[in-house]
């Protein structure tokens, strides 16, 4: 992150000069040394998310073809009479542990066609669906699979 804000200094400068970036690396010096005292912030933390990002570009394209299932799921429901929908509240208790994975988890199967999420607290998640069948539950599911593995 420092490299990236010294960067960006000196494109905000235009040019390149020595007082310029002995001035942007005593800016970006004194900035390290705040987050670190205020936030805890640690290069190592930058290193282990910089090493996700693979990681986290793979579960955007496994959230988009999840969101693409669903689109047909519900396409068939609208567009065939014969399939009943069968609307259902569901509460289910996940292993997720951050709060950023539950936060995502919740987000993704909210950005599922027909199905939405309507409360988490804790461990514990409250989702509504079209149809029972439309969400995956168990510890192995696609989204809590793939979470899973960002957290680690």
């Amino acid at each position: 992150m420092y490299i990236l804000l010294f960067g960006f200094w000196l494109l905000l400068n235009g040019k390149i000069t020595l007082e310029i970036c002995l001035l942007g690396a005593g800016i970006v010096f004194c900035m390290a040394l705040l987050e670190s005292r205020l936030f805890g912030y640690r290069p190592a933390d930058e290193i282990r998310l910089l090493k996700k990002v693979p990681l986290m570009i793979a579960y955007v394209f496994v959230l988009l073809w999840e969101i693409l299932k669903a689109n047909a799921v519900v396409s068939r429901c609208i567009l065939f009479k014969h399939y009943k929908v069968t609307p259902t509240l569901v509460t289910f208790r996940t292993d997720i542990h951050t709060e950023f994975g539950r936060f995502l988890l919740a987000n993704s199967i909210t950005l599922t066609p027909g199905t939405i999420t309507i409360r988490v607290e804790g461990n514990e998640l409250t989702v509504h669906c079209l149809d029972g069948a439309m969400l995956d539950l168990s510890e192995n599911g696609v989204f809590q699979r793939w979470i899973r593995r960002l957290e680690a």
